[in-house]
């Protein structure tokens, strides 16, 4: 697993073929990357009100943590007692995204995207479309094919059924977007044993060291492959007068 301490640092400034200021936060607690999402977001807000347009992609690995939804049943897939939470070193904190419950922790790349989805003329299914298709995108970079089920949000490899390799969980606020999608490279997968993910019953869960073992990007490559392939997507949806 690999992590990165210290302030965050911008990847990629954000140019004129690049929609997104790229932002690497390091290894952060939840909360507290919760919190300065929702700075970024009101940044955000502010220059859209003052007739400008801007978005950001902060990247970051989470302390160990479940996190929990507003979703009525989202507490019942927390299935480990207090005591296998604190031994695992693992803390549950609750969200206010979409989704339901979810793992984050080191060695799993974490994607909040903040952008304003009137500018690119994304309702919230097209956003999610397009979060999911960044992954894809990503996945295909490394030789592993991702794809698409239906009847649950996400990421999914191998033969159906599939495992789940990417969750995807959003809030919108005046239609800028906070969450994201988080991506499994080499977390500590005995942690899921903890809770059903995004309760999804009898459906697995895997990551990249799982599926292309020392092949499998480093996180360094992983967050240049999401951020490329975000960026890609969203400069698609630009008018042609603002690509220059």
């Amino acid at each position: 697993m690999e992590h990165r301490d210290g302030p965050p640092r911008i990847l990629y400034p954000q140019g004129v073929n690049e929609p997104l200021q790229v932002i690497d936060l390091g290894r952060m607690a939840y909360a507290e990357a919760l919190e300065v999402q929702r700075a970024h977001l009101e940044e955000i807000i502010a220059a859209r009100e003052a007739g400008g347009t801007e978005g950001r992609l902060l990247l970051v690995e989470h302390d160990p943590v479940v996190t929990v939804s507003k979703r009525a049943k989202a507490p019942q897939h927390v299935v480990a007692s207090t005591d296998q939470f604190e031994r695992a070193g693992v803390a549950i904190e609750p969200t206010d995204r979409g989704g339901d419950v979810t793992y984050h922790g080191p060695g799993q790349l974490v994607a909040y995207p903040i952008v304003d989805l009137n500018a690119y003329g994304l309702n919230l299914h097209a956003y999610m479309r397009l979060l999911e298709q960044t992954v894809i995108d990503a996945l295909a970079g490394f030789g592993l094919e991702g794809w698409r089920d239906d009847k649950a949000t996400g990421v999914w490899v191998g033969d159906k059924p599939g495992s789940k390799i990417a969750a995807m969980g959003v809030r919108v606020r005046r239609w800028v977007s906070m969450h994201g999608l988080a991506l499994n490279v080499d977390p500590e997968m005995a942690h899921y044993d903890l809770i059903v993910p995004c309760g999804l019953a009898g459906r697995t869960v895997t990551s990249l060291r799982r599926e292309l073992g020392e092949a499998r990007p480093s996180m360094a490559e992983a967050k240049a492959a999401v951020a490329s392939s975000l960026q890609a997507l969203l400069d698609e949806r630009r008018p042609i007068r603002e690509r220059g």
